[in-house]
């Protein structure tokens, strides 16, 4: 059997900035993520390399060049890029997002039912996708969300459903506890 390398979470998201303002302005001052500190990327002294608290303490990092202009594109869907970036937030703040993005300049989707989660999508300052993503639902004690979301899909396949819906959380969380 071959040797498996065992991944703990994700560490950390490097993305490709524009300069250190644009930066600073969209992941501390419209995604509330703290900026904690700023160094020359190791790999490339003429790139700075900015790292924000996504407030669970992991981060997102940002490399950025001051000779660079910010270019808002749609970054296109291909093979082997980045979709999109979610963050997790609390139902909350999924219930406040669309005001305050809104108010701050940011086209969005409007909070979207996704069964087991709710999300509202909008894209960055340079064109990248950005999901709030907010679950429905806590785990009961001593389990986590993907602990629910494996046995809601279980569920939800039986059920031969397009999708997971609250019921299949509602049942999950019952088989769960038992």
């Amino acid at each position: 059997m071959k040797s498996i390398i065992q991944a703990q979470g994700i560490h950390h998201i490097t993305l490709n900035g524009a300069d250190k303002k644009t930066s600073i302005e969209f992941w501390q001052n419209i995604l509330g993520m703290k900026f904690i500190f700023e160094q020359p990327n190791l790999d490339d002294l003429d790139t700075n390399h900015l790292y924000f608290d996504c407030g669970d303490g992991t981060t997102v990092t940002v490399f950025t060049n001051e000779n660079l202009i910010p270019d808002k594109q749609k970054i296109k869907n291909e093979c082997g890029g980045v979709h999109h970036v979610a963050f997790w937030v609390s139902q909350s703040t999924i219930r406040i997002a669309e005001k305050n993005l809104n108010e701050n300049g940011f086209s969005n989707t409007g909070i979207k039912d996704r069964g087991f989660m709710d999300s509202i999508y909008f894209r960055e300052p340079l064109g990248l996708l950005i999901e709030l993503a907010s679950y429905k639902f806590d785990p009961p004690i001593g389990f986590s969300h993907a602990n629910v979301l494996e046995k809601a899909h279980e569920i939800r396949v039986k059920r031969k459903a397009l999708n997971i819906q609250d019921e299949d959380i509602a049942a999950a969380i019952k088989a769960l506890r038992n």
